[in-house]
């Protein structure tokens, strides 16, 4: 069988100020067209399953927009006569039980979709392929013995694949997420295991994979190709699929600002942002910087040579500042603010509001050490 297989979606995922001429935050609705563009890709490649890995939702309790373009892609799916299947991950299952799934108005509407959602291990048999899903837990403990049960429902007749949402210790994560379950690749024992959460497409153990998210979330995987995979159960062979037209995400060339004055530090800062392609995200560092210096850069000419970007992430590194005996040393503080509340969990709180509130703090701060 040839299984198609989408990594994280997270439908609803906002940041960044911009928005759409219809009012919709831009990386949202880019977040949308990517998941769009990843399940017609996914088509195309004539499967005979597709599997979604968890966290087509970025949380719990989507929104009715999310929920919309949910439905639409599975209806294309059914109406491509193909069957599908869909687990449950990290973000989009509910923190308390009894709180309900998100999927479960969607496992009403699609009766003929299988979902696996209620944080217990499933079992669907095809035409040559067991497929075993073992969606989100609340605790390690229930997904091992979700785990376990997958185990002993292996089928000794057909094709075994596993279906799941792990943290996997045989990978270095590149960020911390939230409600994370962390289990050794050891202890996924099937034939196949696709899996959803680390957001590139990895090769984990021999035919165990992450299939990879179909956008990117952050400059930590901003090289990495986001697609689908494409999994052939009767040579063992898979194949990933990138996504073509996807929003850029630039690390431009650090400025190396030790030393330099205001309008050298301000030319090369308009310099390397005015070189990025058009939409992309962009993220410049400013090293070693004087806070004499960098508060005196005329904030307005960079915006404007930002305008043909969506945004400039600035980090800025401030060089040591001496004042009498003893050596004030300021670090990369905006940095690990950034960095900082990039890690954080902050539903229902606007991530770019609190990043510029700490900016602005953090700048006042510097200016008053200078």
């Amino acid at each position: 069988m040839r299984v198609a297989a989408l990594g994280d979606a997270h439908l609803g995922r906002a940041y960044y100020p911009r928005t759409t001429p219809d009012g919709v935050n831009q990386r949202e609705r880019d977040f949308e067209l990517s998941f769009e563009a990843a399940v017609d890709l996914a088509l195309a490649q004539r499967p005979d399953l597709v599997v979604w890995l968890g966290d087509v939702f970025d949380h719990p309790r989507p929104t009715y927009r999310s929920y919309r373009v949910a439905q639409r892609a599975l209806a294309k799916i059914r109406d491509h006569g193909v069957p599908a299947v869909v687990i449950s991950g990290n973000h989009d299952t509910p923190r308390l039980p009894g709180t309900g799934s998100p999927y479960s108005s969607l496992a009403d509407a699609f009766p003929d979709v299988n979902f696996a959602c209620r944080m217990a291990y499933e079992r669907f048999e095809f035409s040559g392929l067991v497929v075993h899903a073992v969606p989100q837990m609340l605790t390690v403990d229930a997904t091992l013995e979700a785990l376990a049960a997958a185990d002993r429902g292996r089928s000794g007749d057909k094709a075994n694949l596993l279906l799941t949402h792990p943290r996997l210790p045989q990978v270095e994560p590149k960020h911390s997420d939230i409600n994370e379950i962390e289990v050794d690749a050891g202890l996924l024992r099937s034939d196949f295991v696709l899996l959803g959460h680390y957001h590139s497409f990895t090769p984990v153990l021999d035919r165990i994979w992450y299939a990879g998210a179909t956008d990117t979330f952050s400059f930590a995987d901003e090289l990495d190709a986001k697609g689908i995979v494409v999994l052939d159960t009767d040579s063992g062979a898979i194949e990933h699929f990138p996504i073509a037209n996807q929003r850029p995400m630039i690390t431009a060339e650090p400025l190396k600002a030790l030393g330099l004055g205001t309008d050298e530090v301000q030319r090369q800062m308009i310099e390397r942002i005015a070189a990025a392609p058009p939409g992309a995200v962009v993220r410049l560092y400013v090293e070693g910087v004087a806070p004499e210096v960098y508060r005196l850069v005329a904030q307005e000419a960079v915006r404007e040579a930002s305008a043909h970007v969506l945004q400039v992430e600035l980090r800025v590194d401030y060089a040591k500042i001496s004042g009498g005996v003893d050596t004030i040393d300021l670090p990369a503080i905006g940095s690990l603010w950034a960095d900082y509340v990039g890690k954080q969990d902050l539903v229902d709180f606007k991530r770019d509001r609190m990043r510029a509130l700490g900016d602005e703090y953090l700048a006042k701060a510097v200016e008053a050490a200078g």
